[in-house]
């Protein structure tokens, strides 16, 4: 699930999802400057991907996806630190996120 503002940040950058740790579901914010393909993945700190939560060319703007600790599955994963990764175009970015069930 995301959600879009057209808005023209000043950066492409991945943000603090909120809340962090979370139980049932966080919502984590990013912003692109340029319209660009865009990928939101979700991996295990083995390095394993988990979830694909966006993916696909975006306009620019402010955007929030959500997660619900699952897989692409539909399975719900174990408590853990997970990591968060934004590739926009050129533009790598990654956050650390806490499953607490």
């Amino acid at each position: 699930l995301e959600t879009h503002q057209n808005t023209q940040p000043n950066a492409t950058v991945l943000g603090r999802n909120y809340p962090n740790p979370f139980n049932a579901e966080t919502i984590i914010p990013y912003e692109l400057t340029d319209a660009t393909d865009v990928t939101l993945t979700v991996y295990n700190l083995s390095g394993q991907r988990v979830a694909d939560l966006v993916k696909g060319l975006r306009p620019a703007g402010t955007y929030q996806a959500r997660w619900d600790g699952r897989n692409d599955a539909g399975q719900h994963l174990a408590s853990g630190a997970y990591l968060i990764r934004l590739q926009a175009g050129s533009i790598t970015q990654t956050r650390k996120l806490l499953l607490l069930r």
